[in-house]
């Protein structure tokens, strides 16, 4: 029986470490293509590079031949699929050095838009990524990371093939996987949480005199029974299906009495 094809990416960039612990998990069971930023990524969301050209450059890693996009994850995803001609069966998008969960952070993750954009073009995707204690070492260069991905490659084994074998659930054709950093206590469905930070804007003097300024955030926590957020908290890992449609449903009814006596 052939092996599944898969194509991974991630918002980290190629020398990610979490990327690589993601390909030796699943190169265990499929044949696996990396197509990744070439630098780190992070927070660009589904951005698409429309206006510049983009260069794709062919390098070994990892005893394995990869490919680097000068670009963003969505692009690099675009461009294993069409500059590359890949046909995957799947496209796996991590693993994150850091928790994409809650509404407020898949909207600017470049890890969940590489994945969301995998679904617009006909393939499905998970996004995993693994929660960080520190919050430094999400933005440190990830190529000095000294984490412990066992945990995490046992998760992404288990859940990609899982998926692989049983097909995605109705309705949903994008997982959105997070791994705690502690201990496993299970698993959990889950829903999007409602926000992670409290937005603030810090206004500095540089040697020169001149402002700039530093988008900073505050972590909060909002307790929703059901949601990643909580589910993270308590050590299980979130499993979040997501869609591409973003229609408030609920909105409909009222919204339709408001316009009533627009002219």
């Amino acid at each position: 029986m052939p092996r599944p094809k898969i194509l991974l990416t991630n918002d980290d960039g190629i020398n990610s470490g979490g990327l690589w612990a993601a390909y030796d998990a699943l190169s265990l069971f499929a044949d696996v293509t990396v197509v990744a930023p070439a630098t780190q990524q992070s927070a660009v969301g589904r951005s698409i590079s429309i206006f510049e050209p983009l260069r794709m450059n062919e390098v070994a890693m990892h005893g394995t031949q990869a490919y680097t996009v000068e670009g963003r994850p969505t692009d690099a995803l675009l461009l294993g699929l069409y500059g590359l001609g890949l046909r995957p069966v799947l496209v796996v998008s991590g693993i994150n050095l850091g928790e994409n969960i809650s509404f407020e952070s898949i909207t600017i993750s470049g890890t969940v838009g590489a994945a969301m954009e995998a679904v617009n073009q006909g393939v499905p995707a998970i996004a995993y990524s693994l929660q960080m204690n520190d919050e430094g070492n999400k933005f440190a260069d990830p190529r000095s990371h000294t984490t412990d991905f066992i945990q995490s490659r046992d998760v992404v084994t288990k859940f990609t093939k899982h998926f692989l074998e049983k097909g995605m659930p109705e309705g949903s054709k994008l997982i959105n996987i997070n791994i705690p950093a502690e201990k496993i206590e299970g698993y959990k469905v889950t829903v999007l949480g409602e926000r992670l930070f409290e937005t603030s804007v810090e206004k500095r003097i540089d040697p020169r005199g001149k402002p700039y300024y530093w988008i900073n955030g505050t972590p909060i926590y909002i307790p929703e029974e059901h949601s990643d957020v909580t589910a993270l908290r308590k050590n299980y890992v979130s499993v979040t299906p997501l869609s591409m449609d973003n229609t408030a449903f609920k909105a409909c009814p009222e919204l339709k009495k408001m316009i009533l006596d627009i002219d």
